[in-house]
């Protein structure tokens, strides 16, 4: 399996919030079978780091996830894999997730909403990173 790992983002001036992410190709539940309609499966490990002094809790997403023809998808919704994660000051939360490319490459970029202690909102970006096939990056 291809990992494609990007460097960890700076933190946001504003928000004091990293997000890091490594996606890996999955040939084993991708299926290639169709001369048309290809479906590429990538896995993607996130990491959330608070390097705030408040406690902050993820409330949504929303994703743009764009293929190699450049059309792009948008996901949104509540918390992140089932889970409003609370993050403490100095907490790293971590999860992992799936999506499906019809082309061999891609990528993905997006905003969490969070709330911190006190009550301020805030919009965290998720940096882009790569969605690709091992014989996509030659």
């Amino acid at each position: 399996m291809a990992s494609i790992q990007q460097e960890p983002a700076a933190p946001d001036e504003d928000s004091g919030i990293v997000v890091r992410a490594v996606s890996t190709y999955r040939p084993d539940e991708s299926d290639l079978s169709h001369a048309v309609d290809k479906k590429y499966v990538f896995s993607y490990n996130i990491e959330i780091e608070n390097r705030t002094s408040r406690t902050v809790q993820l409330l949504t997403r929303h994703w743009w996830i764009t293929d190699a023809r450049q059309d792009v998808r948008e996901v949104e919704g509540e918390g992140v894999v089932g889970q409003r994660p609370v993050i403490a000051p100095g907490q790293v939360f971590s999860y992992s997730s799936w999506c499906v490319l019809p082309t061999s490459s891609g990528w993905m970029r997006g905003i969490y909403s969070m709330v911190a202690t006190g009550g301020d909102t805030l919009d965290v970006q998720i940096p882009a990173f790569s969605l690709a096939t091992p014989h996509a990056l030659n």
